[in-house]
């Protein structure tokens, strides 16, 4: 017989999409809730990417794409306007 998880115990790839406000309402959003949250996912991040027997260039290739991606997104507003225009 399937037991019944509590809406706050599910993962987010769990919740059903009428679950989902009661759900995000659950989550912990003080500082420390939210530096736990960063610090999880920075410990999933190095044990599965960095902390590995036979790594590659995949984990720190990434960091550095979402760097430059970021990047990019801030000074988005300065690099607009040297792009090249048509004019006519």
């Amino acid at each position: 017989m399937a037991s019944v998880v509590p809406v706050k115990e599910k993962k987010l790839m769990d919740v059903k999409v009428g679950e989902l406000p009661s759900w995000i309402l659950m989550r912990d959003f003080t500082p420390n809730g939210i530096l736990g949250a960063f610090q999880r996912g920075y410990h999933r991040y190095y044990n599965k990417y960095i902390n590995v027997k036979k790594g590659n260039i995949s984990g720190v290739s990434m960091v550095l794409a979402a760097y430059v991606l970021f990047s990019y997104c801030l000074s988005y507003k300065e690099l607009k306007h040297e792009q090249l225009r048509k004019y006519h």
